[in-house]
């Protein structure tokens, strides 16, 4: 985009307006902003007409302050060595300022998934493992993929298979990536986890009275226009919690074309319709907008860029109605575009916090496969029979008689599932609280993506100290 600085400089400028507020020696900062390690790979991939074409890809692991370093792998034709580094700083911050013991990653292999058939992306994906272990940049201890933009399940259990086959009898060998299918080691709740984590941290922020004062909004999200853009894994899952509880998303933009209901869009049915057609357009009762950017502009209490990064520029900064954005891609808004916003009163919550929720649950399932046991096993039933004897006692002390069907749903014990949207929501409740409290001891010198910034900073220099590195 034109004028617009690259991703890697957009992600340091963030840093360097968090380090200013710090007072770490420089040789430590400089240590932290750096990425650590960044390995490029060509590779000849078999095409099923016979011929050979030759796929590049990159890997990239920003911080080893912590290991195993933690990154998704992303399928794109615009993959570059610069978003891998600037998307595996984030995975750096992201990581400490939710409190999830990782160092940060990213990997990338510049092709267009839509153009390869299973069989070929298949191959694709087991010659990129090949290359990362020969490499040393897999493993449970060292380095674990992930999903992201262009990969999923699949991908992750070829990787898995692929990694196993190279290691036999290693029996950890599961936890070398997440996101994988649940029957071949992966954690329900997976698959929703970023966009329940997007809620989970925009309900936060909007259950603050004053700041939603501020804003001239109510608090909680019951009621509240959103409009969200990106309809994919994250933006739907985002728009479907949202929907559950109350809010009232009124439009949704995806590469093809924007639709637009000032009354809200019905998302469970709005879902259905792009499983039968291909595309959300021309869904019944709604209006089409056209171009997909569009959608940014609309007037609307809570604006959610679900796609990919440089989406809210200088350009159209000014034109941003919202009063909230949040951040549920990475890098959806640009540095001059931040500083445009923020002067507008617009409350951003960060990328770098606000998307967490896939590393946080991808942690829960890497601790599943080390663990070798299925959370909630151990304590399903027991939890059960534990409910059971005090609703008897209830009974007992009340007069009062529960139904069988009535016992078996208040006595009933957290599953896995259960367990790992618990764990999510604690995860963001608990790191939105710390980001707030720094912004408020900083008393105007900082936004909240700062604020989250100086967290990760003074979390990661806490762990180089503890290293003897610097003092």
């Amino acid at each position: 985009m034109s004028g617009t600085i690259s991703f890697s400089k957009q992600v340091n400028r963030f840093f360097d307006n968090a380090a200013a507020l710090t007072d770490h020696d420089p040789s430590l900062l400089a240590q932290i902003r750096e990425c650590n390690f960044v390995c490029r790979f060509s590779f000849p991939v078999e095409r099923d007409n016979g011929s050979i074409e030759v796929i590049s890809a990159w890997r990239a692991e920003h911080s080893n302050h912590k290991l195993p370093t933690k990154g998704g792998i992303r399928f794109s034709p615009d993959v570059n060595e610069d978003e891998v580094c600037a998307l595996a700083a984030l995975m750096t911050h992201k990581c400490a300022i939710v409190n999830v013991p990782f160092g940060g990653a990213k990997g990338g292999v510049r092709i267009d998934r839509r153009n390869y058939s299973d069989r070929e992306l298949e191959r694709i994906t087991r010659r990129f493992t090949f290359e990362l272990y020969r490499k040393n940049f897999i493993g449970p201890g060292c380095d674990v993929p992930a999903p992201d933009f262009g990969t999923g399940a699949k991908e992750m259990s070829w990787i898995a298979d692929t990694y196993q086959s190279l290691n036999n009898g290693e029996l950890n060998a599961l936890a070398c990536v997440t996101g994988k299918p649940v029957e071949l080691g992966g954690i329900r709740g997976r698959t929703e986890a970023t966009g329940l984590g997007v809620f989970y941290g925009v309900r936060e922020a909007c259950g603050i009275a004053e700041d939603m004062t501020k804003l001239g909004l109510s608090t909680g999200i019951e009621g509240k226009t959103v409009v969200i853009q990106g309809f994919g894994n994250v933006g739907f899952h985002t728009a479907k919690f949202f929907h559950e509880h109350g809010a009232k998303v009124i439009a949704i933009a995806e590469y093809d074309g924007s639709i637009f209901n000032p009354n809200g869009l019905n998302i469970p049915a709005l879902d259905l319709h792009r499983q039968e057609t291909g595309s959300i357009t021309n869904y019944p009762g709604s209006k089409m907008m056209g171009k997909s950017e569009s959608a940014l502009e609309l007037a609307c209490d809570i604006l959610i860029p679900a796609a990919l990064e440089n989406v809210i520029t200088k350009e159209n900064a000014p034109r941003i109605k919202a009063k909230i954005i949040g951040e549920a891609a990475n890098g959806p808004t640009t540095a001059e575009a931040d500083e445009i916003l923020n002067k507008m009163g617009v409350l951003i919550i960060p990328d770098a916090f606000l998307n967490a929720g896939g590393v946080t649950v991808s942690y829960f399932e890497w601790l599943k496969d080390l663990s070798h046991v299925r959370f909630g096993r151990l304590e399903k039933r027991f939890e059960e029979y534990s409910f059971r004897r005090l609703l008897t006692a209830v009974e007992g002390v009340t007069e009062k008689r529960f139904t069988e069907e009535m016992l078996k749903v208040l006595s009933q014990g957290a599953d896995e599932h259960d367990l790992v949207r618990s764990g999510l929501e604690e995860t963001m409740s608990t790191a939105y609280v710390e980001i707030r409290e720094t912004k408020c001891k900083l008393d105007g010198k900082a936004d909240l993506r700062t604020s989250a910034f100086v967290n990760s900073i003074n979390k990661i220099a806490l762990c180089y100290g503890d290293m003897g590195i610097f003092p």
